[in-house]
């Protein structure tokens, strides 16, 4: 049986974005045809108004062969791949941007520079990863995290972890935020240390070190979204079988679970970066059309929820 990759939930995602203003956005090193095309692409839906960054002989040269027009488009010089991460981060750090994006340069060639101590985008937050995942057979938008940049968190890490994907959310407009903290097991075992910090975990967000959002576990994958599950094994929450977030226990875990997703129930996943200054996009080659305009709409939720922050606390 095949299922369709109906989109449903990116559609509406999309669809809600365009009523916004367009992010501006600064893209660093976009010099392939896919991540040149995506920035394009987004510009186009007025999901953001792109500055794109990067050596302008070849950002022209792959806009030409791929018949992009870049008309009325800023573009930054800068001669190779790590110049254009600093100098994009710089366009954040002097308010010409408001996002972040991720053209055909290595993670880590931009995440270095986000995380510098003194010239990058840190703020009081661990940086982590969210996968914003559409899956077909069901029925809710799913937060997977960390699946991509925290290897092997800490407790303390989890906890920035876990309100960075709260915050997301929010920023979505999930009407409540249920946060499944995944083990292999729903119990806890002294021998599995990932049921023990999930305990923990529960007991601080109980004691208001992480807000926003019900929390339970250890919860596995099957209790967390099943509620036939959750009938069968008798277990009583508020979370079990309803969980919007699903939190791993660490990158492989996360890695695993996204690509299962992915790959067996036709998911797509759009990813975003939280915890700095301003999300930022991250795209694969691999991606869709849809999941690369879904990274974008996320990001435009995000650097509004921020926005109407600092309003408020203006105010």
């Amino acid at each position: 049986m095949t299922i369709e990759r109906a989109h449903t939930k990116y559609q509406r995602l999309l669809e809600f974005c365009r009523t916004l203003p367009p992010t501006p956005t600064a893209v660093a090193h976009p010099c392939d045809e896919s991540s040149l095309t995506g920035a394009m692409d987004a510009a186009r839906l007025r999901l953001i108004v792109p500055t794109l960054v990067g050596p302008q002989q070849r950002i022209q040269g792959v806009a030409k062969a791929a018949n992009l027009d870049l008309t009325g488009v800023t573009i930054v010089d800068a001669p190779y791949s790590e110049a254009s991460a600093e100098r994009a981060v710089e366009l954040v750090r002097e308010g010409k941007a408001e996002a972040l994006m991720k053209g055909s340069l290595h993670t880590d060639e931009l995440m270095a520079e986000v995380v510098k101590r003194d010239t990058g985008l840190r703020t009081k937050r661990r940086v982590s990863h969210c996968f914003v995942m559409d899956v077909p057979s069901h029925e809710e938008t799913l937060i997977v995290t960390d699946a991509a940049v925290n290897i092997a968190p800490t407790l303390e890490e989890k906890v920035d972890i876990i309100q960075n994907a709260i915050d997301l959310a929010h920023a979505l407009q999930f009407p409540e935020v249920r946060v499944a903290i995944l083990s292999a097991m729903e119990t806890v075992n002294p021998k599995v240390p990932s049921t023990i910090e999930a305990a923990a975990l529960c007991k601080m967000a109980d004691r208001g070190q992480i807000t926003g959002a019900i929390l339970d576990g250890p919860l596995a994958l099957d209790n967390a979204i099943s509620l036939e599950s959750v009938k069968i094994k008798q277990i009583q929450s508020p979370v079990a079988g309803r969980a919007n977030v699903l939190v791993v226990p660490d990158l492989e875990a996360g890695n695993m679970l996204a690509k299962s997703l992915s790959f067996l129930a036709s998911a797509d996943a759009a990813g975003i970066v939280l915890g700095a200054r301003v999300p930022i996009i991250l795209t694969s080659r691999a991606d869709s059309l849809t999941t690369r305009l879904a990274s974008c709409a996320v990001a435009v939720l995000v650097a509004k929820a921020r926005r109407d922050a600092a309003t408020s606390a203006v105010a």
